[in-house]
């Protein structure tokens, strides 16, 4: 039954197939299934989806959304060093789980633990008020190139007031964000409240408010947001963010230096990145880059390694090995230790951008 499954179900808990969906769902609105309901999909049980009752063997129950989420995540973990985009596989996965967790009519605190946002308008609510409520620290991730000007002044008045109260925020960008004379203006009106970093690529958008509620997005447009206040989660994301927190660089730090004449630390990003086999839309959407300044940048690689085709430029880049990612000295084995105290109390950016 096993061969049987991996052969005609080759999926995780994060993406069932349509049969599995609908009987996973009918179990967790009945309760529980009869066992022979199960048989066309062995992938319920291989994934602990579905479990024997104790009471009556000739049934199943589900294991819970809220369960199921939390295993997501554990996975997410073990794989963050090697994929961090499997973040945003994963939220996806998360409003699914979610949607059918409110069929269940779970307790209130439980129902709070994780609520989706649907419309600009009461994302900008919920912000606003997470803000109100926020004490001591906001830490935020954004992705994209240069940031602008509307985006800026989006958060602005989030900013303003987090600032008057006193409350540290620190901001992780891409490098290529150090180029926008708007996040650079706005991070001097800032002053010593805002403390930001860059690395090559981050995390999708996370805000995170005094370690208690976080927020993500929930489609691609960014028309939906997840507010999560599930301790587990948000521990995990704070995590995540302290440890690229510890391999970034501060805006006003300069970016290491290659060792190669003629190639910037941006193109050795670029190298490593090619050398995993991604394509040039994938690594100008991981570097906060146009795709026209990509291959502006790979035709600059392939004529000071000397390489007149694709293939040979793989090779030049093997040679020289630019295949691996860059990163600053000494931070990148500190990072992936464990995760030390939290550090005192210093400048982040503003919640909005």
């Amino acid at each position: 039954m096993t061969g049987h499954g991996a052969e005609q179900h080759p999926h995780g808990a994060d993406r069932l197939c349509a049969d599995g969906d609908r009987v996973y769902s009918r179990a967790v609105r009945r309760g529980r299934v009869p066992r022979r309901d199960a048989e066309p999909v062995p992938c319920l049980l291989e994934l602990a989806l579905l479990h024997p009752d104790p009471d009556d063997m000739d049934w199943l129950v589900p294991t819970s959304p809220q369960e199921v989420m939390t295993r997501l995540l554990r996975g997410v973990h073990d794989e963050v060093s090697a994929s961090q985009r499997r973040v945003g596989s994963a939220v996806e996965a998360f409003e699914w789980y979610a949607g059918l967790g409110r069929q269940l009519q779970a307790s209130a605190s439980e129902g709070t633990a994780i609520r989706v946002l649907d419309g600009l308008a009461r994302i900008q609510a919920a912000m606003d008020e997470a803000t109100e409520a926020c004490a001591t620290e906001v830490l935020t991730v954004q992705p994209g190139g240069i940031r602008r000007e509307h985006e800026l002044s989006e958060g602005l008045h989030r900013a303003l007031a987090l600032r008057g109260r006193g409350v540290r925020m620190r901001d992780l960008y891409t490098h290529v964000a150090r180029h926008g004379q708007g996040l650079l203006t706005y991070l001097e009106l800032m002053g010593d409240a805002v403390e930001a970093r860059t690395l090559d690529e981050v995390i999708d958008r996370l805000i995170l408010f005094d370690r208690t509620v976080a927020f993500i997005p929930a489609n691609s447009d960014r028309t939906m947001a997840l507010e999560l206040r599930h301790p587990a989660l948000v521990d995990y994301l704070v995590t995540v963010f302290e440890r690229l927190w510890r391999l970034a660089l501060p805006l006003t730090a300069p970016l290491p230096d290659t060792g190669i004449d003629g190639i910037s630390h941006r193109e050795h990003s670029i190298a490593a990145l090619l050398a995993e086999g991604h394509q040039d839309a994938v690594i100008a959407e991981r570097l906060g880059i146009s795709v026209r300044t990509c291959r502006a940048h790979i035709a600059r690689l392939s004529e000071t390694l000397g390489a007149a085709s694709r293939t040979q430029l793989g090779v030049r880049i093997a040679q020289t090995g630019l295949d691996t990612a860059a990163r600053p000295p000494d931070t990148a084995a500190e990072a992936l230790s464990v995760p030390a105290p939290a550090p005192p109390p210093g400048r982040g950016s503003p919640t909005g951008r």
